[in-house]
Formats: C-alpha cells, structure tokens, sequence
C-alpha cells in the first residue's frame, strides 16, 4: 500500500546508543518525517534521548514501540543478535523497517528472518548506508556502463583501534563481538556490490581473548579470475581506502569508502599518461540522509524492498561473513531472551 508523498512518516528508533543517535540527528534532517518514538529497556534513557532530539514518545519494550500507530518505519539499533526479536516484532505489526547491519549475527537466522519479513510482505532493509552515498552511487554506474571495462580486482580496508573494554559489545560474543560483523562487512558488501556471489572464499586473522575476530584478512575469488583483497581491524588504524581496478582504468575511492567524500576516476594509462577525473560530495549531516530519503521513498510507494540495498545482497553478504567467521572458529552462544 503507497503512502501519500505528503502525509508525514513516523520512525521508531529501537535503542539509544551511538548509532540511534546519530540516525535521530539526521532523520530530523528529513522531508516529512517525524521522530514519534523510541524504545530502551531502560525507560530513563528512553525519555532523556526522546527529550534531546524531541521524540514524540519513550517506551520500556520495543513491543510497545511497534504498537504505537504513530509508528510508520521501525529502526533497529541493537547489537547484532538482538535484531532479530525486534524486526520479527514489527514486521509482525505491519511496520516497515530498517535494520542496522550486520542483519543478523548468523546465516540461518539472517535467512530465516528473510523468510519471515518477505512472508509478511512488510518493507525491510539492511542499513547499508554506504549503498545510497552519491560518491558509491557514482562508482557503480560507471562500472555498470563499462568506464573502467570489465573488473578484475577489487581492494577495501577498513580498521580502527577498538577500547580494551573486555566486556564491550566489540568484544563480547554475546552481543556478536568481533571485526566482521561491525566492520568487516563494509569491505565484504563492497565486494559483493561489484562483483556479485564470490566462488571461494579464503580468510586468516587474529582471535581475541574472548573468541571473537580482531584482526581479518579476506581473499575472495570469482570463476572469472576477478578478485577482492580485503582487510578488517579492531586492533590497528587502518587508511579506509578502497579501489577497483578494470581493464580500462580504474575507481580510487578516498578513506574512509564506507562514507567517501572524495573518488578519482582514472582512465588507462596511454603511453604512461594518466587522465583522472575528480569527484567530491559534500555530507547531509552525518550522511545517513540519502539512505533515509530512499527508505521513505520506497515505502511511500509501496515497496518491500530497495533496489540498492536489497535482501538478496543481505543474505549473500551474510554467507560470506558465515563463512570467514567458521574458518576463524569464532562461535556465538545462542542470543539471551531478550525483553519484549
């Protein structure tokens, strides 16, 4: 069912961490959207968040949230294996949602969950923002019209040095601690957006103390020869940089390539020649704005999913990040039951 383009759209916000807060700054950014509520089991921080980015209502359980009919569009911001109980929760309420990734902490649950929205036929989408940025958005239709020829390499790192906090969700396996469901899966979708269903996957890396994956290195390889060298970190700085590289020249996206500013197209070398072509972006706020444009705009027409960013990628992505994660032996405990 469409929604008309000027009747106002209400987001939830389940959660009231760092990346709530950052989503909250930037809907209110938004063409006809309203901030009508947020959820925290904590129900303290759910009014003190509601009164600093003037949420219309605080609720104690997400079920209260998605019962609200104020409530248009559901954003998820728990940790990892907590997603799952609150996209089943509005999906089965009928609201669309939008669900911070990695979707899940696991293939089958990402799988099942998958099953579950699209049965319901409610909108749902990973919030892979880095899919809507204008810069990625640019670099994919050049690839697409063949600027840079066919692929044959892909490169993306992306890294920094995590707090020693042994309890921190970074680290903690029960809330999917470890470097490739925060930040590996940047360097993986981007991948995965270029070059499809990789063929074979190869992966080494350091575990930490606490059985989670601190430190990734990725090789993935396509029956065609094309390949993709990855690099994930919690323990060192890495630039954030990404490149493809094709047979006609290539994409150099600057740090950080989860969320450029800045890209150079650089056509084949002639005679040695280089002929680059710069291009820049200038952020709405913290850069979520594009994402959130096209979720509304896709749920105003009636949509269940965005052809950017769409469950199938999810769930391939997924598979990849499964399958490093099994080579490294990192395993997660079932999620705790988590309050409704």
């Amino acid at each position: 069912m469409s929604i008309d383009d000027d009747r106002e759209l209400g987001w939830g916000i389940v959660a009231t961490g760092g990346i709530a807060r950052s989503m909250a700054s930037d809907l209110a950014r938004l063409e006809n959207a309203a901030l009508a509520a947020v959820s925290s089991r904590d129900l303290d921080r759910a009014q003190a968040f509601a009164g600093e980015f003037g949420v219309a209502s605080a609720y104690d359980s997400v079920r209260k949230l998605v019962e609200d009919p104020d409530v248009d569009i559901v954003y998820v911001a728990t940790p990892h294996p907590q997603h799952s109980h609150a996209v089943r929760l509005a999906a089965a309420a009928g609201k669309a949602v939008l669900c911070e990734k990695a979707f899940t902490h696991s293939l089958a649950e990402t799988e099942s969950l998958v099953d579950e929205v699209r049965a319901r036929g409610v909108f749902c989408m990973e919030a892979m923002w880095t899919r809507f940025n204008p810069l990625i958005v640019k670099a994919r239709q050049m690839v697409a019209d063949g600027a840079i020829g066919e692929v044959r390499s892909v490169s993306a790192d992306l890294g920094f040095v995590a707090p020693t906090d042994p309890v921190h969700r970074l680290w903690n396996p029960a809330l999917g601690g470890g470097v490739l469901l925060d930040v590996g899966i940047y360097p993986v979708a981007f991948a995965q957006m270029l070059l499809g269903v990789p063929q074979s996957v190869t992966v080494s890396g350091v575990l930490s103390e606490q059985g989670v994956d601190a430190e990734v290195g990725m090789m993935l390889s396509w029956p065609n020869g094309a390949r993709a060298h990855l690099e994930a970190s919690l323990t060192t700085p890495q630039a954030g940089g990404a490149s493809i590289v094709g047979t006609l020249g290539r994409i150099e996206i600057s740090p950080r390539f989860h969320r450029p500013g800045h890209m150079v197209h650089v056509s084949a070398p002639e005679r040695g020649v280089e002929h680059p072509e710069e291009f820049q972006y200038a952020f709405e706020g913290r850069g979520y704005v594009p994402m959130l444009r096209a979720v509304a705009q896709a749920v105003r027409e009636g949509r269940t999913e965005c052809p950017e960013m769409p469950l199938s990628d999810t769930v391939e992505v997924m598979r990849i990040l499964d399958d490093a994660l099994q080579q490294l032996g990192v395993r997660y405990p079932d999620p705790a039951p988590t309050g409704e």
